[in-house]
């Protein structure tokens, strides 16, 4: 069974689903993209946390090669939100700087992009973090990361 599937009937019949773990150098990245983006659509709200310089924006950027964005990918932690005309379409905001999202306009895009999402402890209650999907980036060395996918439980 797909994780997709998995995921849904644990949903469904209130089991957990464990949490999906990879180790990924950058050169890795976009098989990693490749295979989370088979489980992810317009709709879906991915919460990025790791610490500085883990690699948000890389995985970002890698998801968006994936879907065959070619100019640059950016941190948007001065303009907060950036999105990119892709299919589906990807909203990428960086809340680093703020206390709240409040006011930011997140909500006009979580229906109808894939939203990613740094820094989601400054969110507040602008999404549900049970109905997002949470991916934790640590660093294991210089050039490898551990990224720890957990799937919605709601």
């Amino acid at each position: 069974m797909r994780v997709k599937e998995r995921c849904t009937a644990a949903i469904l019949h209130n089991l957990p689903v464990p949490p999906m773990i990879r180790q990924a150098t950058e050169a890795d990245l976009p098989a990693l993209a490749g295979e989370m983006l088979a489980l992810w659509q317009a709709g879906d709200t991915i919460l990025l946390t790791g610490d500085l310089g883990a690699g948000k924006t890389t995985f970002v950027r890698s998801i968006l090669r994936a879907l065959g964005w070619e100019d640059p990918v950016r941190s948007p932690t001065f303009t907060l939100l950036q999105t990119y005309a892709t299919n589906p379409p990807v909203l990428h905001a960086d809340l680093y700087r703020l206390t709240s999202a409040a006011g930011v306009g997140l909500e006009d895009y979580l229906e109808d992009h894939l939203c990613f999402i740094e820094w989601p402890d400054r969110l507040g209650n602008t999404v549900t973090p049970g109905t997002c999907w949470q991916v934790s980036i640590e660093t294991v060395d210089e050039t490898t990361r551990r990224f720890t996918f957990t799937p919605p439980t709601s």
